[in-house]
């Protein structure tokens, strides 16, 4: 057991030297997803602030303009700032908070699942309705439109918006935020070396 412990060690040291690709992909993987919603926020600003404000079918949330600002700067400049790796550990506190927000403040009510799948352990009664609903639809489209052509790039799904994405993404911003920008792929590795 010793001897296979030891090589597992070697094999593990050899490696380290590529460390810093775990945070590069994250960030490559992040940060289009922030960059997009940021200028989705930021093309259609009246409309966002409309709905950071608006109790009834908004978030409610005070100061709707500020709010929508301080979304699309965390956003934009946080995804443009992952790109590069500079100040990883930084941006990626507000990133967190905005997914914080997102989750529980947007998606908590629709349960865990983005995408719904009525045969999920995780369906709750919106998913399991959205089922017949799905079938209802691929058969109108099979009925009346060239469904081969509406599915060669996959198939039909009805969203569930759920918690799953902005988790998923708070948990890999914050393994971010511990692991920094990563060694030798992030302008951080290089600044903090000066």
């Amino acid at each position: 057991m010793q001897p296979l412990i030891q090589l597992w060690q070697r094999f593990f040291t050899a490696t380290t030297a590529l460390e810093g690709l775990a945070p590069l992909a994250i960030r490559l993987y992040l940060a289009p997803i922030f960059i997009q919603a940021g200028w989705n926020k930021l093309s259609h600003f009246s409309d966002t602030a409309a709905w950071f404000g608006n109790p009834d079918w908004g978030l409610g949330l005070p100061f709707p303009e500020l709010m929508a600002a301080l979304a699309i700067g965390a956003e934009l400049v946080g995804g443009i700032l992952l790109v590069v790796g500079l100040f990883t550990r930084l941006v990626s506190l507000p990133l967190m908070v905005t997914m914080l927000v997102a989750a529980f403040a947007v998606h908590w009510p629709n349960g865990w699942l983005a995408i719904a799948d009525s045969g999920s352990w995780l369906a709750n009664e919106q998913v399991l309705a959205s089922a017949e609903k799905l079938d209802r639809a691929k058969s109108i489209l099979q009925e009346h439109g060239n469904y081969e052509w509406l599915t060669s790039s996959g198939n039909f799904v009805i969203l569930n918006n759920g918690i799953e994405f902005s988790i998923t993404y708070f948990i890999m911003l914050l393994a971010l935020y511990f692991l920094g920008g990563g060694r030798y792929t992030s302008l951080d590795h290089y600044l903090t070396r000066q």
